[in-house]
C-alpha cells in the first residue's frame, strides 16, 4: 500500500488519522503543530493528533518552521508516497507540495469552492447555510484552491452548533480521506478544477466576532449564536454585564426598537430587527453556564 505522511492538529484531524490507520495504510509519520501553553497556569497542551499518534506508535514531528529545510529533511527520511493534510493549520511551501510522488491531498470542511479558509464549518452556520460537507482536493500554493477529487454533502440540522457539526463531519472526512487514498493508489482519482469566480472565504474567528448586533434579523442572530459555539461564543450586554450566550430562540412579533431588554418566564427577551430573541442559556463573567431563568433569580433586570 502507499505510504502516507499525515499532517493535522485538532480532534477533527485525529478522527481522520484513526480512519487511515484502521484502513491499513502505512502511516510513516505525523506532522502536527507544536505543543502550546494554555490557561493561567500555562500548562502544556498536546495536540490531539500527537496524542493519538503516540498511542498508535507512529513517529510524531512538530517542526517550528516548514521553510528552513528541517521539514524537508524529515520527508527525505520518511519518503512518503502521498501527504494527507487535515486541519494542520499551516501553509505548505512549494518544496513540500512537490515532494511526494502522488501529491499532497487535503480534507476541507466545506463544499469547495465555497468557504475556503480557516473556519469553514463555523461560517457555514453563521451565514445560515442549509447544507455543507467535506471536500477532498489536491493541494496547491493558493489557499484551498486545488483541484477537487471528491465531495460528501450533508444537511445542517436546525439549531446545530459548529461544535456539533464538527463531530458529525469528522468521521465523514475520515471516510472520504480513506476512499481518496484508495483511488489515488489505484490510479482512478479524478480532478475537477475549482471555479474561482464563485469562491468564498471563511476567515479565522476571533473574540471580536462575539458581540451580537441586535439590529440584525432574528434568524441571523440565532445562526451566529450557533456558529460561534464552542468558540469564541456569542456575547451580549445584559444588565451591565457582558454574558456569553449559548442558547436562544427567535419569535416573530411586533417589538420595540432593537436592543430593548425585558425578562419573561422563558428567559431574557431582547428585541431585534424583526422580532424578539429569547435567551435561554448563558454564562455570566466568572460564573458557570446556566439557564437564563436561573440567572434572572439572582440578577433581576431593572424595569
Amino acid at each position: 500500500m502507499i505510504k502516507v505522511l499525515f499532517m493535522g492538529t485538532p480532534e477533527f484531524a485525529a478522527v481522520s488519522l484513526e480512519h487511515v490507520y484502521n484502513a491499513g495504510f502505512p502511516v510513516v509519520g505525523i506532522f502536527t503543530q507544536p505543543d502550546k501553553r494554555v490557561g493561567r497556569k500555562q500548562q502544556i497542551e498536546y495536540p490531539p493528533v500527537k496524542i493519538l499518534g503516540e498511542k498508535l506508535g507512529i513517529p510524531v514531528f512538530q517542526p517550528q518552521k516548514l521553510r528552513d529545510g528541517t521539514a524537508l529533511d524529515i520527508l527525505e527520511t520518511l519518503k512518503p508516497d502521498v501527504i494527507a493534510v487535515v486541519a494542520y493549520g499551516r501553509i505548505l511551501p512549494r518544496e513540500i507540495l512537490d515532494y511526494p510522488r502522488l501529491g499532497c491531498i487535503n480534507i476541507h470542511g466545506s463544499l469547495l469552492p465555497k468557504y475556503r479558509g480557516a473556519a469553514p464549518i463555523q461560517w457555514a452556520i453563521i451565514n445560515g447555510e442549509k447544507t455543507t460537507g467535506v471536500t477532498a482536493m489536491y493541494m496547491s500554493e493558493e489557499l484551498d484552491a486545488g483541484d477537487i477529487i471528491d465531495i460528501r454533502k450533508i444537511d445542517i440540522l436546525p439549531g446545530e452548533t459548529s461544535g456539533e457539526l464538527f463531530e458529525r463531519l469528522a468521521p465523514i472526512g475520515g471516510d472520504l480521506l480513506c476512499s481518496t487514498l484508495q483511488s489515488i493508489e489505484s490510479g482512478t482519482a479524478k480532478r475537477y478544477p475549482q471555479d474561482n469566480l464563485v469562491a468564498t472565504y471563511a476567515p479565522q474567528l476571533t473574540k471580536a466576532d462575539s458581540p451580537i448586533s441586535w439590529d440584525m434579523p432574528g434568524d441571523a442572530i440565532i445562526s451566529k449564536i450557533s456558529g460561534l459555539d464552542p468558540w469564541p461564543i456569542a456575547t451580549a450586554s445584559i444588565g451591565g454585564a457582558v454574558v456569553k450566550v449559548f442558547k436562544a430562540f427567535f419569535t416573530e412579533k411586533s417589538t420595540s426598537a432593537p436592543g430593548i431588554i425585558t425578562s419573561s418566564d422563558k428567559g431574557i427577551e431582547v428585541s431585534c430587527l424583526d422580532g424578539v430573541i429569547t435567551i435561554t442559556e448563558l454564562q455570566a463573567p466568572g460564573g458557570k453556564r446556566m439557564k437564563a431563568t436561573d440567572y434572572l433569580r439572582g440578577h433581576p433586570l431593572c424595569p
